[in-house]
């Protein structure tokens, strides 16, 4: 894997923009492109309630998210766990990436997390809580035996803010503290403090293997 900083100066097409230019792999033509998407704009929808227009995409996730500039809303079809997952991508990032790669495939980072999850939370009797720390957000979900109970997202950059939301879903779920499972992976500056303080009220607390990209792997079995 290939990871490149950003300018955070400039924006993120000019980000891209600027590594499109300058690194030689990105020229190359692929049999498949797949871009995956890792912001906090997403909701999901049952199948039967949504057709797959574009325009009914929209329609659903600004009822759920509030409207934003430059936005283009996109979907994804999970038929293995029924629901679509709607996300937002800028549109100007979109433009560029479709007119470098015309038979792109978006992907929220939310699709391969779910489809792969959904997989893994059927082992043993538990109900299983995920989350996916980044630098200023969270994401998590939640299953029972393969059943998507929640996806969603909350913005939190410290280990107050994490530990609110974890407990805050855990509880309103009515997650055991004894049998259910918290898992958690992504970037933990605060892994210490974090697990230290779940202990208190969760008994199964568990760091996933950061080096496994999960995300990444699991693209690879969308559509």
């Amino acid at each position: 894997m290939i990871e490149r900083g950003v300018d955070e100066s400039l924006s993120l097409t000019a980000n891209l923009k600027a590594a499109l230019q300058e690194l030689d792999f990105l020229s190359f033509a692929y049999r498949r492109v797949n871009v995956m998407t890792t912001g906090k704009r997403f909701t999901t929808v049952a199948l039967e309630l949504f057709e797959g227009e574009e325009e009914e995409a929209e329609l659903l996730f600004y009822h759920n998210l509030p409207r934003q500039e430059n936005e283009k809303v996109m979907f994804n079809l999970l038929r293995r766990s029924n629901i679509a997952v709607l996300f937002g991508i800028d549109r100007s990032v979109y433009n560029l990436l479709h007119e470098h790669y015309p038979d792109a495939r978006f992907y929220a980072q939310a699709t391969p997390l779910i489809e792969h999850l959904g997989v893994k939370s059927r082992l043993g009797n538990s109900k299983k809580m995920y989350a996916f720390v980044q630098k200023e957000g969270m994401g998590i979900y939640c299953f029972e035996r393969g059943h998507l109970l929640l996806a969603n997202s909350f913005g939190c950059s410290c280990t107050a803010d994490r530990l609110y939301y974890l407990l805050y879903v855990w509880k309103q779920l009515e997650f055991g503290q004894e049998r259910d499972e918290l898992h958690l992976a992504g970037a933990l500056p605060d892994k210490g403090a974090l697990t230290g303080q779940l202990k208190r009220f969760i008994r199964q607390v568990f760091v996933m293997n950061p080096a496994d990209h999960i995300d990444l792997q699991a693209l690879l079995t969308c559509e």
